[in-house]
């Protein structure tokens, strides 16, 4: 059984266990004040082109989107998200726990643009409803989608013009990155967003995520907010010494580009078979419509998601292609298909 579930079936990317397996001895600082985590930060910093934001790691993409997202908000306001957006569907309700409301808009790709938010302030006019104060985009999104730097820059001025926070939840940006679709780097997200995180589970690493802070008011007794979530970790240099692995000779973009590779060729493959999409995706994720028949036999001998009831007889399922997707798997896939199918 080979999975597509994910692209975190794995665990880390050999380079990153040798850096964990020579440094384990020594001895460092804790809770991310180590020399490791410092020179991580350094690296990311340079990258970005910014030596004034913060850069804080985090274990999870849910621990960080609730530090953050609690931190940043007052008890009255909210978050705007699309209805596909993690924090909306995925978290367990770990945002609202902390007393915020999502507000969640239905979109067509994934991806919130400035007349969905728009729609939301003025439905929300005075104090007998929450604020809404933070607008949460996923890049790639859930489906899939990516932004372009022409519809960040929107957002990101429209949000300047309306006082609200932008808030990037980059669990897959490597992905969003280094598809051929891109026209972005990091330094655009330095300079158009509020704060966003990179994310390392799915993309090579052990486990964690880089939060950026670039907005000077949002920095301030942060550590504090991530202790009270129990999000500090006291061996602090497991994270750190990952994220220098992934950013010091670009592993990073190297094991996303990969994953994209791997996703485009299951996508042509298919295409050629005469299937169609449930959403055009440029990056690791695709989202391939078959007649139900064919998914119970691929059923198998692969592991993937069902993703959206079509009709009666047709399914839309998920493919996940990750850093450590071999072509041999995608080969037999396709091998597989062509032979359910003919």
């Amino acid at each position: 059984m080979y999975s597509f579930k994910n692209d975190y079936s794995e665990g880390a990317h050999p380079k990153i266990l040798e850096a964990l397996i020579a440094s384990n001895l020594e001895q460092t600082e804790g809770y991310g004040e180590d020399h490791y985590s410092q020179k991580a930060a350094w690296l990311l910093k340079e990258m970005i082109g910014r030596d004034d934001i913060a850069v804080h790691f985090f274990v999870g993409g849910t621990q960080t989107n609730l530090t953050a997202i609690s931190a940043f908000l007052r008890p009255h306001q909210a978050v705007i998200a699309a209805a596909t957006g993690h924090i909306a569907t995925h978290e367990t309700g770990a945002i609202e726990a902390t007393g915020h409301k999502v507000i969640t808009v239905e979109t067509s790709d994934g991806k919130l643009r400035m007349d969905h938010i728009q729609s939301v302030l003025d439905g929300h006019t005075d104090e007998h409803m929450v604020s809404p104060k933070m607008v949460y985009i996923s890049n790639s999104t859930e489906v899939g989608s990516i932004y372009k730097k022409a519809e960040l820059e929107g957002l990101s001025q429209f949000c300047k013009a309306n006082n609200l926070l932008l808030y990037l939840d980059g669990a897959r940006l490597g992905s969003a990155l280094t598809s051929k679709e891109n026209d972005m780097t990091l330094l655009d997200l330095g300079r158009l967003t509020d704060v966003f995180y990179i994310g390392g589970t799915k993309n090579g690493a052990l486990m964690g995520e880089a939060l950026i802070i670039c907005n000077d008011f949002l920095k301030e007794d942060f550590r504090f907010h991530i202790k009270q979530k129990g999000a500090l970790l006291a061996k602090g240099r497991l994270l750190g010494i990952q994220f220098e692995a992934l950013f010091k000779d670009n592993l990073y973009f190297e094991l996303a580009e990969h994953a994209n590779q791997m996703a485009v060729r299951l996508q042509d493959e298919i295409k050629k078979l005469g299937f169609s999409f449930l959403i055009s995706s440029p990056s690791n994720q695709v989202f391939p419509i078959f007649p139900n028949s064919v998914i119970e036999k691929l059923q198998e001998k692969y592991a993937f998601h069902i993703w959206e009831k079509v009709d009666d007889s047709y399914s839309a399922i998920r493919l996940v292609t990750s850093w450590a997707t071999k072509e041999e798997a995608v080969s037999n896939f396709v091998k597989d298909l062509n032979n359910i199918v003919f």
